[in-house]
């Protein structure tokens, strides 16, 4: 497995600053947050940003996130679409052979949009493979619908397309309805990609995004997670995804440095 770290975990700094501190503290692979990456490009080339990558040693492994494909329609749908495969684009200037799909279900779903789903899904998937990316579809805790894994997964299977798979989020899987038993379902052709956190003191449903602190400081049971990876034989990223505003004040490369260290402890 690779240990990765997530921009999202440094969100304040710029793409350019992760880039340099990074490597600093011990991290060579992230996970982009395309944000970080469409603003920085309207500044430096991709050329310049390529080598600044290559001259540090790192590596682009996935991107986050995009969304509004699923249920969108019409002009909404085309306009999403659009800026879906200007990302697609990206990605592949970069080498991002992953890119992280979320639901966006806005409302409560029935059956016609879970059918409308998978359909997106398909076509997405299809757009995808034509640049050499696959979609790592997230289900989110809180969200009325593809709140747990074993709902992504379904999705996935139901689309038929082989570039598309799962995301495992470990803050999603306690957040939301996600059962143990839905990690025997996982297997390393239908999980693309990992990210862990974890919560302390604060009950499943008050949590949010900005509780999230390093792995093995909370009280989520992450070694079950881990145990299935293994027993799977994921060789994937494990990416530490903190939007957490109290790290984003302090020095990056003390961040990275702490979270490399916590990734070192779960995977090892």
């Amino acid at each position: 497995m690779i240990p990765c770290i997530a921009q999202a975990t440094t969100l304040s700094a710029s793409f350019a600053d992760d880039v340099a501190s990074y490597p600093a503290g011990g991290c060579t692979a992230i996970e982009v947050w395309l944000t970080k990456l469409e603003k920085h490009l309207q500044d430096v080339s991709a050329d310049a940003t390529r080598k600044a990558l290559a001259d540090r040693g790192v590596v682009l492994v996935a991107a986050a996130y995009q969304g509004g494909l699923l249920l969108s329609q019409g002009e909404p749908r085309k306009a999403h679409f659009d800026h879906f495969k200007r990302r697609l684009d990206l990605c592949q200037q970069f080498g991002i052979r992953t890119l992280l799909l979320v639901a966006d279900f806005a409302h409560s779903p029935d059956a016609d949009a879970l059918g409308r789903a998978v359909v997106s899904l398909a076509q997405a998937a299809q757009w995808a493979a034509g640049f050499g990316v696959r979609l790592a579809l997230e289900f989110r805790g809180a969200d009325a619908f593809c709140s747990c894994l074993d709902t992504a997964l379904t999705l996935v299977e139901q689309c038929r397309e082989p570039n598309a798979g799962v995301c495992l989020d470990s803050f999603h899987y306690y957040k939301g309805p996600s059962k143990a038993e839905d990690l025997d379902r996982l297997t390393a052709a239908n999980l693309f990609h990992v990210q862990v956190s974890d919560v302390a003191g604060v009950p499943r449903e008050l949590m949010t995004d900005s509780d999230r602190v390093m792995p093995g400081d909370g009280d989520f049971r992450l070694d079950p997670l881990v145990r299935r990876l293994k027993d799977i034989g994921y060789t994937g990223a494990v990416s530490l995804e903190l939007l957490n505003p109290v790290l984003w004040q302090l020095k990056a490369t003390q961040v990275i440095e702490l979270g490399m260290a916590a990734l070192a402890r779960l995977l090892k």
